[in-house]
């Protein structure tokens, strides 16, 4: 309840939403909420009610999220309903499912067959009392002509037909919770789609290395070259031992694929003595490895410029580090900076300052695009179907993501651009923008009604609480089965229990050939 206070650490799940009085290197994935792929960090301040998910050193930690690093002692401020995941579900509660387009359609069939069926009726049964004169055979002609005319076959090959789609589309591993949504998603025109853990991996992977002479290797394309050994090396020495944070988890995967040969890593040879946390002040960590004789080897890693800081680069050095940071940050990563420095005095300082830092090079680190998505684009596109990126993202990570996918668009929309445009404004928009970035939850909501508001059969894929309003709302809501959570599970219609988006493609062909046959 509000006021109590809960302790949190590595690996736990924050249960309330809470405001910050004690932290320590405290870092929060909040991708439950907001769809970003990288952990955030967290510092204490004062409560703010219009502080909201996502976004560097913030005071509050939310119902949902995880701990990947650091302590803290927090005071809960929201429970229940009152909480961040807790409005998500009470808009949840607020939404109507609509009545499926085919049904629409079928009553609108029915309908008229049914005022047909009258007039003939009526007809046959004025032209019989007419030229016969006998007005109750008539009456009992005119019943008999209607009720030949009803459609009774109609929910028979509703039902029959429903059945074998789902037959057909569960043996490509997608799971159909609601039978009207096959032939809704053979008749989409419009594929809404989130980034994180839709069209990427959700995990963590470096892919490009960097040196300090402007070297670059990429991961993944050749063996690891001998240069960059060492800037390798020394991203996994500045890394816990046993890492819970998905970066660091990177630099451990890099080591056991492309580090296997060489020197040996820490953990071998090696014993962990300190580590200097990273601070709102200064946001570099440090490993001080003891080395098993009388000095210290220190690896650090952090922000490009924390570090350039703190291996104090002159002025032309620190601009040709951050041409290359924007260089490749505009490609969508997330840059590290990483140093190394040798200790030989018997104790360690008690900051990382007082060490004298070489440094070595930039660690670009991305989400993946998972390998299957641009061909399914692709094929959504020569089927007529716009495909549109919805994610809780930085633009400039989500613009690059989408160029990986073949999606087209220069304009990105982000939150706040948003949250200043008017219904009718919106609408337009939709029409032309396919990437919207640093999007909350009923911003989702608001561009799915926009987008339906124009005519266009929506269907919204999504795997996180957040994505669940939008999900419910949309013609056809598509959930991923593995990674997605129960909450957006629920709200969706249909739910790919091999995550792949290339299952939606297979699912939206099976889907038109049944609405063909009906």
């Amino acid at each position: 309840m509000r006021g109590d206070v809960v302790v949190l650490v590595e690996g736990d799940r924050v249960p309330a939403d809470a405001v910050l009085r004690v932290a320590s290197n405290l870092s929060v994935d909040e991708s439950l909420l907001t769809g970003e792929a990288v952990p955030v960090r967290k510092s204490v301040g004062d409560p703010d009610p219009a502080i909201r998910p996502g976004g560097e050193d913030l005071p509050m930690v939310f119902s949902g999220s995880l701990i990947v690093s650091g302590s803290a002692i927090a005071e809960v401020t929201a429970t229940g309903p009152a909480s961040e995941i807790g409005r998500i579900g009470s808009s949840l509660a607020k939404l109507e499912t609509e009545t499926p387009h085919l049904q629409r359609q079928m009553r609108r069939l029915v309908l008229t067959f049914a005022a047909l069926g009258a007039l003939v009726s009526l007809a046959v049964v004025v032209l019989y009392g007419l030229l016969r004169g006998g007005w109750l055979e008539g009456v009992l002609a005119g019943i008999a002509v209607g009720m030949s005319m009803l459609p009774e076959e109609f929910p028979m090959v509703l039902a029959v037909f429903m059945a074998m789609g789902a037959w057909r589309i569960s043996k490509v591993r997608v799971l159909t919770r609601r039978a009207s949504a096959i032939e809704t998603l053979g008749a989409a025109s419009v594929l809404c789609t989130d980034k994180t853990g839709t069209l990427t991996e959700n995990s963590m992977t470096i892919v490009e290395l960097r040196l300090a002479d402007g070297g670059i290797a990429r991961i993944g394309e050749s063996a690891l070259p001998e240069a960059f050994r060492e800037l390798a090396a020394a991203g996994v020495m500045a890394s816990a031992p046993e890492p819970f944070d998905p970066m660091e988890k990177a630099f451990h995967a890099l080591a056991a694929t492309a580090l296997v040969d060489g020197p040996p890593l820490p953990g071998a040879g090696r014993t962990l003595a300190r580590s200097y946390a990273l601070t709102p002040k200064l946001l570099a960590m440090s490993q001080a490895w003891a080395t098993g004789g009388t000095g210290w080897q220190i690896a650090t890693k952090g922000s490009p410029e924390a570090i350039a800081d703190l291996c104090k680069l002159d002025a032309a050095a620190c601009a040709l580090v951050l041409t290359q940071v924007n260089e490749m940050a505009q490609a969508g990563l997330r840059v590290l900076g990483v140093a190394e420095a040798a200790f030989h005095r018997a104790a360690l300082p008690a900051s990382q300052r007082d060490f004298v830092f070489r440094f070595l090079g930039l660690v670009g680190l991305a989400d993946p695009l998972r390998a299957s998505v641009p061909e399914a684009v692709a094929l959504c596109r020569s089927a007529g179907i716009r495909v549109i990126m919805i994610t809780g993202d930085y633009p400039a990570t989500a613009q690059a993501i989408a160029a990986q996918a073949g999606l087209m668009g220069n304009r990105v929309i982000d939150g706040t651009e948003l949250q200043a445009m008017s219904d009718p404004e919106l609408e337009r928009a939709v029409q032309n923008v396919t990437i919207f970035a640093r999007i909350m939850p009923e911003q989702k909501l608001r561009i799915v009604t926009a987008l339906k508001s124009t005519g266009a059969v929506v269907a919204m894929t999504g795997d996180g609480v957040n994505d669940a309003p939008s999900l419910k709302a949309a013609d056809i809501g598509v959930a991923m089965g593995g990674r997605g959570t129960d909450v957006a599970r629920e709200a969706a219609s249909i739910v790919l229990l091999d995550d792949d988006f290339g299952s939606i493609v297979t699912t939206v062909r099976l889907g038109r050939r049944i609405y063909d046959n009906l």
